[in-house]
């Protein structure tokens, strides 16, 4: 799914596959094409949630947020990313400062899309 552009959770990935045992992994494309669907139609975020989420970590309330924080955050809570998942998504974010403009008229990461 994730290949196909789809990114759901490993919550929602559960609820949909149920536990499938170690016989039970493949699929065929009948049984898999609902699934997407299933997946395709979950709520996505907007740049508003994006926004909204980012604010939370700016201490100074001045539209960025410490790269470095971001990066832990991103790392330890949730849906835990992995460095090579992390750095991806952090190219070309950081300023000479190592913050992250997330407000304002273009941000770079809106650049990027959320």
């Amino acid at each position: 799914m994730r290949a196909l552009g789809q990114n759901p959770t490993n919550k929602d990935v559960i609820k949909i596959l149920g536990n499938p045992s170690a016989e039970g992994k493949r699929l065929n494309f009948d049984a898999f094409l609902p699934m997407l669907k299933e997946v395709d139609a979950l709520p996505k975020g907007s740049y508003d949630d994006y926004v909204e989420g980012l604010r939370v970590f700016d201490k100074e309330g001045n539209g960025t947020v410490m790269g470095a924080e971001l990066r832990i955050v991103l790392s330890t809570l949730g849906e835990k990313m992995n460095e090579t998942e992390i750095d991806s998504l952090m190219v070309g974010q950081e300023d000479e400062n190592g913050s992250i403009h997330y407000e304002g008229p273009q941000p770079r990461w809106a650049l990027n899309g959320p």
